[in-house]
């Protein structure tokens, strides 16, 4: 299996984190490329890009101030596979990137994955409270995978909460 790799620069408006690669975007090298994942949908439905991407041109939303990284680095079927050696190793890692780039936003692609990247058991959707990295904001969402039973209308709507946070007039710098 193949990493995929991060797309990452400073300043990014939103930085998303996801769990790990799915074994189909480890194939082809995007992110969010297995055909059940929702993710490139509910950016476009929430108001977050212009248009519809597709998973092959997931570099061009470096365009419009999106990057892309995941908790972990190794492809899996589930996010069950990972083992707590990895996300310990994962979570300095991001910490790190997080700490390097000063994103606006990083929005956690799944409350598992804040709950691993934060220890904070207790999660709510949207702005969280708290942020680990000064003057970067921590934002949970629904994972956009098609196992989560959320309705899709109401996974948009949360997406839809970073738009405040990402407006122009709300970037400094």
């Amino acid at each position: 299996m193949e990493h995929i790799s991060d797309h990452l620069k400073e300043n990014l408006k939103v930085l998303f984190v996801g769990f790990n690669p799915s074994i189909r975007s480890s194939e082809v090298g995007h992110h969010y490329a297995n055909p059940n994942n929702r993710f490139w949908k509910i950016v476009y439905e929430a108001g977050l890009t212009p248009r519809k991407y597709e998973s092959s041109e997931d570099v061009k939303l470096l365009d419009i101030g999106y990057g892309f990284t995941n908790i972990v680095a190794r492809p899996t079927k589930t996010a069950d596979e990972i083992t707590k050696e990895e996300y310990k190793e994962g979570r300095e890692i991001l910490k790190k990137k997080v700490e390097l780039l000063k994103p606006k936003v990083v929005c956690f692609v799944g409350k598992g994955v804040y709950q691993q990247y934060s220890g904070v058991k207790v999660v709510q959707w949207g702005k969280q409270t708290n942020s680990f990295v000064p003057g970067v904001v921590d934002f949970v969402a629904p994972s956009s995978s098609g196992l989560v039973r959320m309705k899709l209308e109401e996974i948009i709507e949360i997406y839809k909460g970073l738009l405040p946070l990402v407006s122009e007039k709300n970037i400094v710098g």
